[in-house]
């Protein structure tokens, strides 16, 4: 079925705008998916959240397997130049002080004119970072050897060498005008920038990960480098902006041969470094809320998070319509029609409760209209009774254990109080108060009893004393005074970011949408294959697999980082000023990031959570210290043992927070949502068994439930009561009912130029530097006016007499004027 021919609700004020988002809501879905992600019996995915993955995977993720070569001519290089060093040791065999000497004899080569001669430098060190590996037996003594080596190249100042050459690099005019002239691009146009940028990700992320047996000098040097990271010293802004300015430098063709994926690489790290990862966001607020004298926070969500269990996904029409046709045949092997509870883990099951899963689940939009209503109701109750008996008692250790109450404490914003107490006043007395919540004057008891509910759970946030702040400020310039801003690490990248915002938006989201696996190769489209493409393509079929599976890898971590990335900026410049976060949000939603995001889910989603695009054997330091196994079609093809890509699903979760963002408290972003017919896409994005995935797919459901009609609601039951168990209550939120539809009508262009007129307001009276003010003070002393030295050309005392000849002396003065009055 086309996805024209599904129904929206119907939607007031759309205007001009309403037809440009459904034609673009056409694009989103001009290529439906069939709903075929397989069973509806899922397996738990066993997978933990957090900042990222292991030590192992993140180092391996940075290599394409194109490059493996490469490791042996490091080691080569390395060998070559320490063999007239060392005299017949080996590094792991030198003493701390010769090590030092050997690295300072690195960094005076590093200066060399000659650039082949600097090339072979650069690759001895990428060779010392890598854990000089062929001195290893194991893959643990590499990641040893790698982070002592790493902490020593930082201590003798290699980053800041690294650095520079990385500038030149970026510089280089003729390598730039090289590529751009170039049909194809390969891994071989890159050759320096790809060393350089490998050192610099491996020091950033071994620095970055912190273990139990860190000495006292290392803790120290991580301290230190994330300051310098963070700070304003490299030309004046942070090392992040430099990578920013490659992203941009890269999305406009002027640079087509930049290593896009390690640069993504190591600036998402860097902002992870420099910013602090979900932990220590969770910290900063909990100071941020002591600080300005908030209650404290209800729970910690993270915490919250991983308590949660995974729901059981609602049953596929496919699935329904082969039950109800095995039954025909007369298979009575299981129980059709009756399924498990789909995601309703609260409620034990009652065996012998009739339950009619045929419509309760699937959406209109996802069955043909021919399923409706096929099934003869006799025929029906025939299938559904008798009852079954009940089903054995499981063990002791398989019971579930039920949550007491509901997993988040209900919120309810000071907004929501004014605005219930403004419905009963007109109700009961006729007249309202404005913003007082206090006064209860001729209310009756039960209201009373309501607010003190409201009141007892009422939630301020960071965000709304920073906007109530901001309010103050603008009212009353000059008896506030100014603003005392704390240099924080996000201040000061907010700072240096600020001026080609929208251009570094727009160029990450440019990437984003050339990785997408749904994505169509374009005659237009950037080349995001310049790092991964060999010199020589491959001419038999293995080689031709193994590249396959490298680009299909090369594509999942160029969203990984992406998606990661988007949501650090998102979340730390929320954390710092509402604003911050509102631009960034509003660069991103004209940018088209909301389309992008459902056209990414709009797939297979369980083949791309568990695509086996790697290959075990080719990832570091495995393919350094192990022989390498001859390579064959049915190993490639097996890919690894895991029931899911780690990866994959992170950068899946990410996509959906990133949303959530965009789309919170944001009434027209949310119509925006229903526009592209979000609704099916989410809900098969609900097969993944993960809570935090589900979790941040009913959000986005429970915003926009009450605009997809009674319909909807009435059969989609289930997913209602998913709602209810998982997402956080508002008290005052009637998104199961839908009751202020006629009063809420959509005017996106009115609400984002507010939003942006408030935006600029901020950026104006923080950042302006050059502000022209009505209230700057007007000098009324003639003779401290007279008195103010003018500074004049060194030419002026040559044409002086002139100038008073003709500007004074010729020119009549008419002194009546004086007297006459206005």
């Amino acid at each position: 079925m086309q996805a024209d021919d599904m129904e929206v609700p119907i939607i007031h004020n759309l205007k001009e705008n309403g037809d440009r988002h459904k034609a673009s809501a056409r694009e989103v879905l001009k290529e439906p998916q069939k709903d075929s992600e397989g069973s509806m019996e899922s397996p738990n995915l066993e997978f933990e959240y957090g900042d990222t993955d292991t030590l192992t995977a993140e180092l391996s993720e940075l290599y394409s397997y194109t490059e493996e070569p490469e490791f042996a001519l490091n080691r080569d290089n390395f060998e070559e130049d320490f063999k007239n060093h060392a005299k017949g040791r080996r590094w792991t065999e030198l003493q701390l002080e010769e090590q030092r000497a050997y690295v300072m004899r690195l960094l005076d080569a590093l200066e060399v004119t000659d650039r082949d001669k600097r090339l072979k430098v650069a690759r001895a060190i990428l060779y010392l970072t890598q854990g000089v590996f062929d001195e290893c037996d194991t893959e643990v003594d590499v990641l040893h050897w790698s982070r002592h080596n790493v902490f020593l190249l930082y201590d003798m100042g290699i980053f800041t060498a690294l650095l520079e050459l990385l500038n030149m690099e970026i510089d280089n005019s003729q390598a730039c005008s090289s590529a751009v002239r170039k049909p194809a691009i390969s891994l071989a146009d890159s050759t320096e920038l790809r060393v350089l940028l490998s050192i610099m990700y491996l020091m950033v992320e071994t620095i970055r990960v912190q273990t139990e047996d860190d000495r006292l000098e290392w803790k120290t040097a991580r301290e230190s480098f994330k300051n310098e990271l963070g700070s304003p010293l490299y030309n004046g802004e942070p090392f992040a902006l430099l990578l920013f300015t490659m992203v941009t430098k890269f999305c406009s063709m002027n640079a087509p041969h930049f290593p896009m994926k390690k640069v993504l690489l190591l600036l998402w790290k860097t902002i992870l470094f420099t910013l602090g990862g979900f932990e220590e966001l969770q910290e900063m607020k909990v100071r941020g809320r002591e600080r300005l004298n908030l209650s404290a926070l209800p729970e910690d969500s993270i915490q919250v998070v991983r308590a949660m269990r995974a729901a059981s996904p609602p049953a596929s029409a496919m699935e329904l319509i082969e039950q109800q046709q095995q039954q025909k045949r007369g298979r009575r092997s299981r129980r059709p029609l009756v399924k498990q509870d789909s995601l309703d883990t609260y409620n034990e099951r009652d065996p012998f409760k009739n339950d009619d899963a045929r419509d309760e689940e699937e959406d209109p939009e996802d069955t043909d209209s021919g399923i409706e209503g096929e099934v003869d109701p006799l025929e029906r109750d025939a299938i559904i009774q008798p009852p079954p008996p009940p089903p054995p008692l499981r063990p002791p250790t398989d019971r579930v254990n039920f949550p007491k109450g509901l997993p988040w404490a209900p919120k309810v914003r000071e907004k929501d109080i004014e605005h219930f107490l403004e419905t009963s006043r007109n109700k009961f007395i006729g007249f309202t108060l404005g913003s007082d919540i206090d006064t209860l004057v001729g209310l009756p008891r039960p209201i009373h009893e309501s607010v003190k509910t409201l009141k007892q759970h009422k939630y301020i946030s960071i965000a709304e004393v920073q906007i109530k702040r901001e309010e103050e400020l603008q009212q009353c310039p000059m008896t506030l005074g100014e603003e005392d801003i704390e240099e924080s690490p996000a201040e000061i990248l907010y700072l240096g970011m600020l001026p080609n915002l929208s251009q570094y938006v727009i160029a990450l989201l440019k990437l984003l949408l050339a990785a997408a696996p749904t994505s169509k190769a374009k005659t237009d489209s950037i080349n995001i294959l310049a790092d991964v493409l060999p010199e020589e393509m491959p001419i038999t079929v293995l080689q031709s697999m193994k590249l396959g599976i490298d680009v299909n890898r090369h594509k999942e971590i160029i969203v990984k980082a992406i998606s990661a990335l988007l949501l650090l900026l998102l979340k730390h410049f929320k954390l710092n000023h509402i604003y911050q976060f509102e631009i960034v949000s509003q660069h991103l939603v004209f940018a088209n990031c909301i389309p992008l995001i459902l056209k990414f889910f709009n797939q297979n989603i369980m083949s791309y959570i568990s695509a086996k695009n790697s290959i075990c054997v080719l990832d570091f330091p495995h393919c350094a210290v192990h022989e390498m196994p001859e390579l064959t079609a049915e190993s490639l093809e097996a890919g690894d043992a895991n029931q899911f890509c780690w990866r994959n699903l992170f950068s899946c979760i990410n996509l959906l927070r990133i949303l959530n963002k965009l789309t919170k408290w944001k009434h027209s972003r949310t119509m925006m949502l229903v526009v592209f017919k979000s609704a099916p896409i989410l809900k098969r994005a609900l097969k993944v068994k993960q809570a935090m995935m589900q979790l941040y797919v009913l959000k986005l459901l429970k915003i926009q439930t009450k605009y997809l009609g009674r319909q909807w609601r009435k059969s989609n039951m289930k997913t209602m009561s998913a709602i209810y168990q998982k997402v956080r209550h508002r008290l005052n939120d009637d998104w199961a009912y839908g009751n202020d539809i006629d009063a809420r009508p959509w005017d996106f262009q009115a609400e984002e130029c507010a939003l942006r007129e408030s935006i600029e307001k901020f950026n104006s009276r923080r950042y302006d530097r050059n502000k022209n003010w009505d209230f700057t003070p007007v000098d009324n002393c003639l003779q401290s006016v007279l008195g103010q030295r003018v500074e004049l050309p060194e030419d002026f005392h040559y044409s002086y007499e002139m100038w008073l000849e003709r500007e004074v002396f010729s020119q009549p003065i008419q002194w009546e004027g004086l007297l006459q009055s206005p």
